[in-house]
């Protein structure tokens, strides 16, 4: 009998050594959160989560910048990255990436914002003046506001002078006088009035909503466990939400949900607003 107890450890042990040899790692990375503290805090219960659902390991892969994230991939240091719509354009030119799951945002889409009680009522009115964008390259904060004004036939930097600033550092700007609007997404605007509830704001212009964020994915990865993956997008969608919404910024998805189905062509509008502020090529990524 103790005999046939050993075996059956030393079988028990060697099955459970297999097994745990045997889990796929796949490795995580977010081009817009940098080290693996704020990764961490942001995205852990969501790894969570998407482990239970996959029955991989989920390694996280800090990234510095967007460069580094296609660095990382090229050089097959990470499998997954979740990208903007203004990076993914760019990942596809750079690399062999393939979408994966869409990230729905609710009310994303891209607003000039200006001071309620100056003398901007209307788009037109900028012609001439400054406008701030709060970030070089960001969906929402330069490629969509830039276009929501070529749309009402103000050029980049042509008809008004485009200039880069710090979204608060802007908002401090536009209420000294020094610039007239703010480029920002909805998001944005509702945590600049929480920041500076003696003022008051308002919208001249919007967008159509911007295209959805984007899990993208190494060509190296076998099909398998891309097809595994999206399958947990689609069967636990709602429990991977649930950890997602345990982080803080990741609550920009609050309301959101994910979308199996990703064509490249939905993000063609994109490469059309990098046109509009002069760039008709993806080869890199702006201010890196």
């Amino acid at each position: 009998m103790k005999l046939w107890n050993w075996i059956s450890g030393v079988a028990l042990a060697a099955g459970l050594m297999t097994a745990t040899a045997s889990a796929e790692t796949i490795r995580f990375a977010v081009t817009d959160v940098e080290g693996m503290e704020q990764l961490q805090r942001e995205y852990g219960a969501f790894v969570e989560e998407l482990e239970k659902a996959t029955g991989f390991d989920v390694e996280f892969t800090p990234v510095s910048n967007r460069t580094a994230a296609v660095e990382a991939m090229r050089a097959e240091q990470v499998d997954f990255v979740l990208t903007g719509p203004a990076e993914y354009v760019v990942f596809k030119v750079l690399t062999d990436a393939k979408p994966v799951v869409g990230w729905h945002r609710p009310d994303y889409f891209a607003q000039i914002v200006v001071m309620a009680d100056g003398d901007i009522n209307s788009l037109a009115d900028l012609k001439g003046k400054k406008v701030a964008f709060g970030e070089v390259g960001s969906t929402s904060q330069q490629l969509g506001p830039a276009q929501v004004l070529a749309d009402a036939g103000l050029k980049y930097n042509e008809d008004y002078t485009a200039e880069i600033i710090k979204r608060n550092v802007a908002i401090e700007a536009m209420i000294r006088g020094d610039v007239s609007a703010v480029g920002m997404n909805l998001t944005h605007l509702r945590s600049v009035r929480e920041k500076f509830p003696g003022q008051k704001f308002a919208v001249v212009g919007r967008g159509a909503d911007l295209p959805n964020d984007i899990l993208i994915v190494a060509s190296t990865v076998k099909p398998e466990v891309v097809d595994k993956v999206k399958t947990a997008f689609l069967d636990k969608g709602p429990d991977l939400m649930t950890g997602l919404l345990k982080g803080e910024d990741t609550r920009k998805y609050d309301g959101g949900y994910f979308i199996p189905t990703v064509d490249d062509k939905d993000y063609d509008n994109v490469r059309a607003m990098y046109a509009t502020i002069g760039v008709p090529k993806f080869s890199n990524f702006l201010g890196e």
